[in-house]
């Protein structure tokens, strides 16, 4: 079940600065919040094909339904049930407000990933 693949490792590290730089230098209303939310479960998608011996499909619906219930969790106000709210990398990694956007960009995330593996197969 456990195993590394450099090509997915390589991916998820590329992701992460994007999502970073767009964190620290991006301020404004559609990358930071949407593109972000898109590339994010790529970027969650490819942590998890790096280090697990695990297909596309339950790779995919993995990393979807993660993404779903951290967004549920901001729905919940889980930080400020947790005390967390003043914590800034809490706020960063998983956010603050529900929005039904961040649903669909990670929606979207998701089909892309399924089109990019289901070409690199062929």
């Amino acid at each position: 079940m456990l195993r590394f693949h450099k090509t997915y490792f390589l991916l998820a590290v590329v992701l992460l600065i994007i999502e970073v730089l767009i964190a620290l230098y991006v301020k404004d209303t559609f990358v930071r919040p949407y593109v972000g939310d898109y590339l994010v479960v790529m970027l969650v998608y490819c942590g998890v094909k790096a280090f697990l011996n695990i297909s596309v499909i339950p790779a995919a619906v993995f990393t979807l339904l993660f993404a779903y219930a951290v967004e549920v969790a901001q729905y919940l106000n889980l930080l400020g049930a947790l005390g967390w709210q003043d914590n800034s990398l809490a706020r960063i990694v998983l956010g603050s407000t529900f929005q039904w956007g961040d649903m669909l960009a990670y929606t979207l995330g998701v089909i892309t990933i399924l089109i990019i593996e289901k070409v690199v197969q062929r």
